[in-house]
């Protein structure tokens, strides 16, 4: 075939994406590309074709070894060439396996089968191999990086941010505890709904009518061919395998995806000028701007969010792949070949995830300049909490008329109470009652009020350290 430059491709995966990522999506073409779709029908065709040998041939050792050859035997162009003539891409396949096999074998090629039998066993094998061979160790790699920053920075402090306004002070490795977190439940998810995928070898509308014919076993006849391609039967199935096996697989990726994004946006705000607490590496030869030289764009994070809003929304499509009329008409025959597309940017995000994050520089005493940028207001919360233990009711409002009396007269809020002698008072016995420092020292070091995010954060670190083995009990 003559050879076509990558640059001629219409979709950006496949110029622009693939630059960026040659290993990563060389790896995926041996599950996703049109030629991974075709050989792996073949694969069913083949453990199809072999218990035909074992049920009406007694077995025969000859045949099943010269079925082993047959797969790499037959080129994707072979199969579309024939399917000019047929318009029929499964009885193309068909035709082209009967001029491959042994000759005695010939008629038991696809007999028994409708076409979705093979396409949808098909699918799921070529699923389950991406998501375990490729996926699933690229999120690996980002959860192990996570973990790394959880565990390195679970003391360094940070203060906490709800609704862009400074909270309560945190460390960096609790905000990146909620990330590894919520990133190795989906990965175990993942890995489990990956091994759960489904086959069928059912018939035309799956009641086993044209395999009771040939057996009287149909559905062990089913199980047989299955579990030599590492699968089992759909509990129930029409011509098609429920769907319901795939869509929730590509449904927990989702979640994944959203994770990505939301972990890049984080990170993107936090290399804000103004903010300044992270940094993405940025290489001597590399550009910010094409008029400002001293730009440092965070680009990298910026390119995880824009990859899922470009491909989270296609989980409208998963869901509208459920409906089938009947035992099915062809309504999903064009969607569902865009999965591949999905996984492969899902997979990108993944990867630009890791580049992140293997790289990235925190800037330690920045953050603790931003803790302290707004003066001990940060403790506001722990004088209402240390006031309401005294047994003041009204706690909460006098603390809050204090901190605006701190943003008007610019005076600290240790100042705004040791000003008033009730409050100075209250505050004071409820610091001694729980072994704390004196009021003015206790407001002088508003990183000490973490709670337990240095706990959590290596609790989380430990947790998920050990996801492998997780993903072991699950098989």
């Amino acid at each position: 075939m003559e050879e076509r430059s990558i640059f001629h491709c219409l979709s950006p995966l496949d110029h622009r994406y693939y630059l960026a990522n040659r290993n990563l999506f060389d790896q995926l073409t041996g599950y996703l590309s049109e030629e991974a779709s075709i050989q792996y029908c073949i694969k069913v065709e083949i453990a199809l074709l072999k218990s035909h040998v074992n049920l009406s041939m007694k077995g025969r050792p000859d045949l099943l070894s010269a079925l082993d050859s047959v797969e790499a035997s037959v080129s994707p162009s072979e199969v579309y060439e024939e399917e000019e003539k047929t318009q029929h891409n499964i009885r193309a396949l068909v035709n082209v396996l009967k001029r491959k096999v042994p000759e005695e074998t010939a008629p038991y090629v696809h007999l028994g089968a409708t076409s979705v039998d093979i396409l949808d066993t098909a699918q799921s094998m070529r699923m389950r191999d991406a998501v375990k061979n490729v996926i699933i160790p690229t999120l690996l790699k980002v959860e192990e990086e996570l973990v790394r920053l959880c565990r390195d920075n679970a003391e360094v402090p940070q203060v906490g941010r709800t609704h862009g306004q400074h909270a309560v002070p945190i460390t960096f490795g609790f905000a990146m505890a909620e990330y590894a977190s919520r990133l190795g439940k989906s990965i175990i998810q993942i890995n489990r709904l990956a091994g759960d995928l489904r086959g069928k070898i059912a018939g035309a509308v799956g009641s086993y009518n044209s395999t009771a014919l040939l057996t009287s076993n149909p559905e062990g006849f089913e199980a047989e061919i299955l579990e030599s391609l590492g699968l089992k039967p759909s509990e129930t199935a029409t011509q098609m395998v429920e769907p319901e096996y795939l869509l929730r697989l590509l449904l927990e990726i989702n979640v994944a995806f959203g994770i990505l994004a939301n972990l890049a946006d984080d990170l993107r705000h936090l290399q804000r000028s103004e903010i300044n607490e992270v940094r993405e590496l940025f290489k001597s030869e590399q550009v910010g701007s094409s008029t400002m030289p001293q730009k440092r764009n965070p680009w990298n994070s910026e390119h995880v969010k824009s990859l899922w809003k470009a491909f989270a929304p296609r989980v409208m499509t998963f869901f509208m792949d459920q409906i089938s009329e009947h035992q099915r008409d062809l309504s999903n025959s064009a969607s569902m070949r865009f999965i591949a597309d999905y996984l492969a940017g899902f997979a990108a995000a993944a990867a630009r995830s890791l580049k992140v994050l293997k790289s990235l520089h925190v800037n330690a005493a920045q953050m603790m300049k931003n803790i302290h940028s707004s003066g001990d207001l940060v403790l506001a919360e722990a004088a209402y909490i240390l006031l309401a233990a005294a047994g003041e009711s009204e706690a909460h409002e006098i603390i809050k008329q204090l901190t605006l009396r701190c943003e008007k007269e610019g005076i600290s809020l240790a100042a705004a109470i040791k000003d008033n002698s009730a409050v100075s008072e209250l505050v004071s016995r409820s610091l001694k009652a729980v072994g704390l420092p004196e009021a003015e020292l206790f407001f002088a070091r508003q990183e000490q009020y973490r709670g337990a995010a240095v706990k959590k954060a290596r609790e989380i670190a430990d947790r998920y350290e050990g996801i492998q083995d997780f993903l072991k009990e699950d098989k």
